[in-house]
């Protein structure tokens, strides 16, 4: 098995690594201690219309290639993710600063992603159509757009390269990748594994480079047909105007906010423990991170006391160690979370736990699991992303007042409700305004091919499940009129 090595300081265009043709690089930086892992091509506008140009001419043919063989390739590249765990895993724990048994789970993840859309890639199906008399036809297809532009940020980049890439390509359609300058190296040794596992050049391509720059070239670039972004709420803004000059279609994944509600009735043993994990696995540098805790009023004080118990015994350290969470990804995000922190107690919180760094002799963007009671509901902890280990206690009486505080926000991306009482948890999954909703559990474990669902600022997005080639393609219709048979005779 050949080993998984990512040439420094180049970049993946058109099936070859290359450097940037500024010559330019990027510094990777290991968050546990700010020290240089690697350096990477720092793309600019010229390798950005390189890349383009590449998917372009690779465009034509893959999209002529057979459902099936696109299929067949895709499994070939989850097989070689599946050889390359401890690889991979090691590139996404590294660059990002989580534990390594949390890269690893993204890496089982990511394997599973591509393997559900290499399944899917020959049952993207049209429709036929009712007719008014025998004398018609009437039917529908599923085409490619073209040139796919994804830019993904640095929390998941494994997850999150998988989740568009690979519907894209299943589809039909060429990428352009684009992955964070701060955390590349995972999706580099991903495109990596595509190459050998055969995509024909121009394909995939990946590049990394600064948003003001590379990002944006490419998204304003004539040459891209789609364009997808996971990142946050302004950038999505940014991205849209951008791509209404060329008339291109968008989706966006961007922030939340997500609420954990729990009810009286809720099984804590249960609840407790994945509501802590839910805000500090990755450091909460999640997009659906459950950074808000809604309780009931007649468990609130025991439902704190347990949370921030549980949050004083996580145990944090670089991701070699492999404990329970690593540092922030940088020192601009370690600023901002410490701003948070600092802003909370003079907008009236009451500061339970943790609150500010957590200390190490080898240095490091780390931030205790902060947990603060009676947060202000207008306050910018209740309502804004604070993309870290920080938790929002707020209190409700009854049902009712629990939608009104779950909707009580600009962003819809998940919702969880920890309840005994069914009938309560089906009700309030349809009043609640978001694209995900979760019953007893965090997120969506246990159901495959769920869609990454989203509303409001967070987004709109058919990602990550049984409906996302449809996102990568666009419907034709067709109508024919069949000639009397005596006519063709």
């Amino acid at each position: 098995m050949a080993e998984l090595l990512i040439p420094s300081a180049q970049q993946l265009i058109d099936g070859e690594w290359a450097a940037a043709r500024d010559a330019g690089e990027l510094r990777v930086a290991d968050p546990a201690t700010g020290q240089t892992v690697q350096t990477v091509a720092c793309a600019g506008r010229a390798d950005v219309d390189d890349a383009v140009q590449a998917a372009r001419r690779a465009f034509p043919g893959w999209a002529a290639t057979s459902a099936s063989e696109r299929g067949r390739l895709l499994r070939r590249w989850s097989e070689l993710i599946g050889e390359h765990v401890e690889d991979l895993a090691r590139f996404e724990a590294r660059d990002v600063g989580k534990p390594l048994s949390g890269g690893r789970m993204n890496i089982f993840i990511t394997q599973g992603i591509i393997d559900y859309f290499a399944g899917a890639a020959d049952k993207l199906t049209g429709v036929t159509l009712p007719t008014r008399t025998p004398d018609y036809l009437g039917y529908t297809l599923q085409e490619p757009y073209g040139v796919c532009a994804v830019i993904i940020p640095w929390n998941v980049p494994a997850v999150l390269t998988a989740a568009n890439v690979a519907p894209a390509l299943a589809a039909g359609n060429t990428v352009v990748l684009k992955p964070s300058e701060v955390a590349p190296l995972a999706p580099f040794a991903l495109a990596e594994l595509a190459r050998r596992a055969g995509f024909p050049p121009g394909v995939l391509n990946v590049l990394a480079g600064v948003g003001a720059d590379a990002g944006a070239a490419l998204t304003s670039h004539p040459g891209v047909n789609h364009i997808s972004f996971v990142g946050s709420t302004t950038t999505g803004r940014a991205i849209m105007r951008a791509a209404a000059d060329n008339l291109v279609p968008v989706k966006l994944e961007l922030g939340g906010k997500s609420p954990n509600v729990l009810f009286a009735d809720a099984d804590l043993d249960v609840a407790i423990p994945a509501i802590v994990g839910s805000i500090t696995e990755n450091a909460g540098q999640n997009c659906y991170a459950g950074s808000r805790l809604l309780v009931e009023a007649s468990i609130r004080d025991e439902v704190v006391e347990r949370v921030a118990e549980s949050m004083r015994a996580v145990r944090i350290g670089p991701w070699d160690a492999d404990l329970d969470m690593g540092p922030l990804v940088n020192e601009a995000q370690y600023r901002r979370v410490l701003g948070f922190l600092e802003s909370a107690p003079a907008e009236g919180a009451r500061l339970v736990t943790g609150g500010g760094p957590e200390r190490r002799a080898d240095g490091g963007w780390f931030v205790q699991p902060s947990l603060f009671d009676g947060v202000d509901p207008r306050s910018r902890l209740s309502r804004e992303e604070v993309f870290g280990p920080v938790l929002a206690v707020q209190e409700f009486s009854g049902a009712r007042q629990a939608v009104e505080m779950m909707n009580d926000t600009d962003f819809g991306l998940l919702a969880c409700i920890w309840t005994s009482d069914v009938s309560r948890a089906l009700r309030l999954a349809q009043e609640v305004r978001s694209g995900q909703v979760s019953v007893n559990q965090f997120a969506d474990a246990g159901v495959i091919g769920f869609p990454f669902n989203m509303q409001r600022d967070s987004g709109f997005s058919r990602g990550g499940g049984y409906a996302a080639m449809r996102e990568y393609t666009q419907e034709k219709a067709v109508a024919v009129r069949l000639l009397d048979r005596s006519s063709v005779e």
